[in-house]
């Protein structure tokens, strides 16, 4: 009898992460929400930077970050952080950045007033 068979783990696939999500995907509404609104006036704080060490994040990848954990009923920062390696979508929302569950953790903290109203 014959089976389907996958695709071997160790097979190199040349494909983009554009093409797995699709043109009705959430995921593409936060994108461009987020695009189009000036993030200072609603009211988010951009953490200044010291002059050596790391850069930091976008504010942009905080807010959409937090508008999926929202939209799928994840408000934990270690399940936020555990959600961008292995979610697809928040692979394609945050391009592929995995901010630790602390720098999650203390945008929210940091961020108290911002108002989306």
């Amino acid at each position: 009898m014959q089976y389907i068979q996958g695709t071997p783990r160790n097979q190199l696939l040349v494909s983009s992460m554009e093409e797995k999500i699709t043109t009705d995907n959430p995921v593409r509404f936060i994108e461009a929400f987020v695009h189009h609104i000036d993030v200072l006036k609603v009211g988010f704080q951009p953490k200044v930077l010291k002059a050596e060490g790391r850069p930091g994040f976008k504010i942009e990848l905080f807010l959409k970050l937090y508008l999926y954990g929202y939209l799928n009923g994840i408000r934990s920062s270690r399940r936020l952080e555990k959600e961008c390696f292995r979610n697809i979508e928040l692979q394609w929302l945050l391009e592929d950045l995995c901010p630790n569950y602390h720098t999650i953790a203390d945008f929210r903290k940091d961020n108290p007033k911002a108002n989306l109203q």
